[in-house]
């Protein structure tokens, strides 16, 4: 294995490791139990109890391919970027450089996790997963906010622009060129590609609500 490969290994079992303790901790199980009561029969929560412990090994499986999707997605969009600023560098040391920067939102489980656990210890289903630490969401708050203007306020948050600033002084260190050229360089191809997936969610959103 290279040390991209041992990077993105450790990543996913972080990932794996901090999401399930999380949800032990905060009884996020529990909650949802106590969501679907409200609203289906005994019978029908049964069920999809059964299902979930049946398919639970599926998550499992999920959680990094999605990781690996992202991650190949945004070197692929950099990859572009680079290009179309005349910058020659391999895709694998994109993707290293992309592996490196994913490590960021691991903190936002963390303190997430620390925020329910030891702050605001009274929390419903909607707390939980509208929730995002440092982001315009919390200041906002999602009551009363209409449902498609959610994400997009949960995506702007401190990590996103942390992300960025990592990416693009990682980009230029790879590129040897200063961080704010390399900061162009991500703003121009990943971050319009994160307004174009922003506002597709939204429109999805809407439509759906």
């Amino acid at each position: 294995m290279n040390k991209t490969s041992i990077l993105l290994f450790f990543l996913i079992i972080c990932y794996l490791i901090f999401t399930n303790f999380s949800n032990y901790l905060l009884k996020a199980d529990e909650i949802a139990l106590i969501k679907l009561q409200e609203q289906l029969s005994i019978s029908q929560i049964n069920k999809i109890v059964g299902f979930q412990e049946k398919w639970q090994w599926v998550s499992y499986a999920i959680l990094p391919l999605l990781l690996f999707i992202k991650i190949w997605i945004i070197a692929t969009i950099l990859n572009i970027g680079c290009f179309f600023f005349g910058k020659d560098i391999g895709y694998k040391k994109l993707f290293n450089i992309v592996v490196r920067a994913e490590f960021i939102f691991l903190l936002v489980i963390i303190l997430k996790t620390a925020w329910f656990y030891f702050f605001q210890t009274n929390y419903t289903l909607e707390d939980l997963q509208y929730f995002y630490p440092l982001s315009a969401l919390n200041i906002v708050g999602y009551q009363g906010l209409d449902v498609w203007w959610i994400y997009p306020f949960q995506t702007l948050n401190l990590f996103e622009v942390a992300y960025w600033i990592i990416l693009g002084y990682l980009l230029g260190k790879e590129l040897k060129i200063a961080t704010e050229k390399g900061l162009k360089i991500v703003a121009s191809s990943y971050g319009v590609s994160l307004l174009i997936w922003v506002v597709g969610v939204m429109f999805f959103t809407l439509n759906m609500s």
